[in-house]
């Protein structure tokens, strides 16, 4: 079972969107939460990027890439201590191509720019248990390898849009958040923050991989502690250490994401749902789902077949 894989094609309810941003100094601006994970890669120049509630913000030079999970809010800059505005009042050009310009008549900064919904129903730990703002600097990112070809292809498509460019980009642009991920992973080994790092711990990450291969399974902790060869309480401890939640908790949490997602896709009876997903009750199921998504499993899927 690729886990990562897995998680992906369930959560992700909108398509990779992309664009890029040309700023000339003086530029600083401002940015709402996104309601979506979003990516920035730093193509050429350098700018200043910080969180809202961070004192210090960081440099980002060429070949940079900084992937926000939770699209938390943020300003970019030429300086660290430049004023900033929203975007969308500096926005002085827009083409056809997805390129903004902003700024000035000074040093010009190309940066491409990305977003992901994943649908804020939908809380996987890939995301909640991630830090809100992860930077690979471009020897971990660009210098070579997967990322930087995503990068060229990207930046390929926006430099000369032809037929077909925005099913393209959307494309590369999933790819591209695979291969930051798995470049997070290497440079940081089993202590990538959160989640993912979990998947690289081999008890914790074949049990995380069995979860998701049979939701409908009635798991408990000492079968799953036994399949990885781990006794009951270090399995249980290093479970919760790595992924952020106990193990029954996470598989909890993975079937009502999968449940949610079927609700959306099919018109199967809610019995058949909740079988397929680990429940031999249609009230437990329905129960466990409210308490999830704040509303019973058949509301749920009637508005989102509304939308």
């Amino acid at each position: 079972m690729d886990v990562l894989d897995d998680v992906l094609t369930v959560t992700r309810v909108g398509g990779g969107l992309s664009g890029r941003l040309v700023a000339r100094a003086p530029w600083g601006l401002r940015f709402d939460a996104a309601g979506a994970a979003n990516f920035h890669i730093v193509m050429r120049g350098e700018c200043w990027l910080r969180l809202d509630g961070d004192a210090d913000p960081v440099l980002l030079r060429a070949g940079d890439v900084t992937l926000l999970p939770r699209g938390d809010p943020y300003t970019a800059a030429d300086h660290p201590d430049r004023p900033t505005i929203p975007f969308a009042s500096a926005l002085t050009e827009r083409d056809h191509a997805r390129t903004a310009t902003v700024g000035g008549d000074g040093k010009q900064t190309v940066i491409i720019c990305g977003a992901y919904d994943f649908g804020t129903d939908l809380t996987h730990p890939l995301l909640s248990a991630l830090p809100p703002f992860l930077h690979l600097p471009a020897t971990h990112a660009t210098g070579g390898g997967a990322v930087d070809t995503a990068v060229r292809l990207v930046a390929a498509e926006l430099d000369d849009p032809r037929p077909g460019r925005q099913g393209v980009t959307a494309r590369l642009v999933d790819v591209l958040l695979v291969y930051i991920l798995r470049a997070c992973q290497q440079r940081y080994g089993n202590a990538t923050p959160g989640w993912i790092g979990a998947l690289g711990d081999p008890q914790i990450g074949r049990a995380v991989a069995l979860m998701h291969e049979a939701p409908e399974r009635r798991w408990t902790v000492a079968e799953l502690a036994q399949a990885v060869g781990l006794s009951r309480a270090a399995f249980a401890r290093r479970f919760t250490a790595l992924a952020g939640e106990p193990p029954l908790a996470y598989l909890t949490r993975w079937r009502m994401i999968t449940a949610a997602t079927l609700l959306r896709e099919n018109t199967e009876p809610l019995s058949v749902i909740a079988s397929r997903v680990g429940y031999e009750s249609e009230f437990a199921f329905a129960r466990i789902f409210r308490r999830t998504h704040g509303q019973p499993p058949g509301r749920y899927r009637a508005l989102a077949h509304t939308r």
